[in-house]
């Protein structure tokens, strides 16, 4: 009876102990490996010149004086990040209207009806600097150029990669930022577990067929990456591919089975596979 006994025991334990490591295997993973590099900058009416000129400067400020680094550890360190109101839009008032997609952390999201991200702490300080009331304009992202270029809003403040295409809308300020996207996989995942270069991932990912399904965020950089544009020098893939609304939904979609992989912004790519992996 009591050999019985331990041998339940033991098998007990076992059972624990691999339900245990199951539950510390991570569902998602970023490759780390850039699949490109670009920059990032702000979208500005091009009816509106002097505030493209006071933007720059005041870029010019935060970049010089330490400002903008303090604001970055506030989302890659351990600063303290500051919640940011948008007032409510009133064309009487002198207010700096700024069109923004509140989908893409830690460049800009919302808990509860504050903005935050390193965009948005930045936009409320642009617009002290100018004498202006701030209101944020949340849309989707394939709107938000479009909404400047239509002189509905001031500036685009949405982690904007810049490109020809979008000059078509907005004048874009001096670049603030340098930005990559990566692959997102499953844990389990080892497809690409052995590459070390861009050009180890560009080769699996040439070898697929339609049967392979990869999601990015509509409007992005990832999406022109995967399927292919020549204004911005992909080539694009003959894999199947599917846009969302944001980054997270594409990440999700594929935990659920439905696509392969997503090609995102690295730092957003960071900050929502850590929030997965971290929901038990």
């Amino acid at each position: 009876m009591k050999k019985l006994i331990s041998l339940l025991l033991v098998v007990c334990m076992t059972v624990l102990l691999f339900a245990g490591c199951a539950n510390n295997t991570a569902k998602v993973k970023v490759i780390d490996i850039n699949l490109t590099e670009e920059e990032y900058a702000f979208g500005v009416d091009k009816d509106q010149p002097e505030l493209l000129e006071k933007v720059n400067k005041f870029v010019e400020k935060i970049k010089k004086d330490g400002t903008f680094d303090k604001i970055c550890n506030s989302y890659f360190g351990d600063g303290e990040k500051t919640a940011v109101v948008s007032a409510k839009e009133d064309p009487t008032k002198d207010q700096l209207v700024v069109a923004t997609n509140a989908q893409f952390e830690p460049f800009e999201y919302k808990k509860g009806d504050s903005f935050y991200g390193i965009d948005m702490e930045i936009a409320k300080l642009l617009a002290d600097e100018l004498g202006k009331e701030l209101v944020i304009k949340d849309m989707e992202f394939d709107a938000v150029c479009l909404t400047v270029g239509q002189h509905k809003c001031d500036i685009a403040m949405a982690g904007l990669t810049v490109n020809e295409k979008r000059e078509a809308y907005v004048t874009f300020s001096t670049p603030y930022y340098t930005a990559n996207q990566k692959l997102v996989v499953k844990g389990d995942d080892k497809t690409f577990d052995e590459c070390k270069t861009t050009e180890d991932v560009e080769k699996i990912l040439n070898s697929f067929d339609a049967s392979k399904k990869i999601g990015f965020q509509n409007g992005t950089t990832g999406g022109f990456y995967v399927q292919g544009d020549e204004d911005w020098g992909f080539p694009g893939y003959k894999v199947t591919t599917k846009g969302y609304g944001s980054g997270s939904v594409a990440v999700q979609d594929m935990i659920n089975g439905n696509i392969d992989y997503v090609v995102i912004d690295a730092d957003p790519a960071a900050f929502i596979v850590k929030a997965i992996n971290e929901v038990a």
